[in-house]
């Protein structure tokens, strides 16, 4: 018998329903929000209630996308955590309702997981999906996280940031820069156009396999801040050569700590996943790196690489096949780690 799964996702400020059928997926529906450019960030307030607003379109269209009836559902997957409580608590209410509603199981799943997973959703039935253990790069505005993935429901962090993220580290340069929100995109697009070797900025020595970016936004800061003193239009001037460095030292710092990952570990299999990993220069390190090395690379397309309800769906799916399910007191929560 078919299992047909519906995935919610409103953990930040897109509002998202997919549709995965026997791993399959039928349709994934995002509802993004544009309120929050004006304020150079999300507002949670904000967030939750456009997520009010969206939440039940989005499902009706997924639902009609897939070709169902949702009645046909097996059961439905929700993020639950980490996130914006407001935003969180939009989601984890409709999906109690409509399970109540249609009589059918929840399965809450951990947002980090879904992108962990999201090299699982297949679009084709003949889709290449990792093999296990891979070791998977995490990378978001929130979260910089190296994961050994052993199984869907068996996962082991590394590594991880002791302070920024590398898409915080992203953001908040490009904002210094004068760029419009979300700033992650407008560095990649102008790092193309410029020189990754012009400026020099500082990189953390940190132990281990832990992560830290709040060094090389200090770095970025003060090279800005002294060189407008002589030139008010250092910024102007030099932006695209400015975009390339700071792209250049992220990804650097990112592929140190991976490259004793693989050595620690001796996998053969690298995945990246988070809304970094939609960066264009990101995604061509890895490329390169896991070539020279004789490593399979697992890079997902950019639809799934932000937030969205497909990995949602899939990783549901995966806990659905453990009986893994949730009960309708679960409350959703603002942190936590893989």
């Amino acid at each position: 018998m078919s299992i047909t799964i519906l995935g919610i996702e409103s953990s930040c400020d897109d509002t998202s329903a997919a549709v995965i059928r026997d791993g399959l997926l039928l349709s994934n529906v995002i509802a993004s929000q544009k309120v929050h450019e004006e304020y150079g960030g999300v507002v949670p307030e904000l967030a939750s209630r456009a997520h009010q607003q969206n939440i039940v379109p989005v499902v009706d269209t997924a639902i009609r996308r897939a070709g169902i009836d949702k009645h046909d559902l097996t059961a439905i997957a929700f993020t639950r955590g980490p996130g914006l409580l407001g935003s969180l608590l939009v989601g984890t209410s409709f999906a109690k309702g409509l399970a109540i509603g249609l009589g059918i199981p929840m399965v809450d799943v951990n947002h980090l997981h879904g992108h962990v997973l999201s090299h699982f959703i297949r679009e084709q039935a003949d889709d290449e999906i990792p093999e296990f253990p891979y070791l998977c790069l995490l990378i978001s505005g929130g979260n910089s996280q190296l994961i050994l993935v052993k199984s869907p429901k068996d996962m082991e962090v590394l590594g991880q940031t002791i302070d920024d993220a590398a898409g915080e580290a992203f953001d908040k340069c490009a904002k210094v820069m004068g760029l419009p929100y979300p700033g992650g995109p407008h560095i990649d697009r102008l790092a193309a156009e410029g020189d990754p070797t012009r400026f020099k900025f500082s990189r953390p020595h940190i132990p281990g396999l832990n992560y830290s970016f709040s060094g090389l936004k200090t770095s970025f800061l003060y090279t800005l801040r002294d060189n407008i003193k002589l030139d008010p239009d250092f910024v102007e001037k030099n932006r695209a050569d400015l975009a390339a460095s700071l792209q250049h030292t992220i990804i650097a710092i990112l592929l140190d700590k991976l490259d004793k990952a693989v050595k620690a570990t001796g996998v053969k299999t690298i995945a990246i996943g988070g809304g970094v990993s939609a960066n264009s220069g990101v995604r061509a390190a890895i490329a390169d790196y896991c070539q020279k090395h004789g490593l399979k690379a697992f890079i997902p397309k950019r639809a799934f690489t932000t937030d969205n309800a497909a990995m949602v769906a899939i990783a549901g799916y995966f806990k659905y096949l453990d009986n893994d399910l949730c009960s309708l007191d679960a409350t959703p929560y603002a942190r936590v780690t893989v």
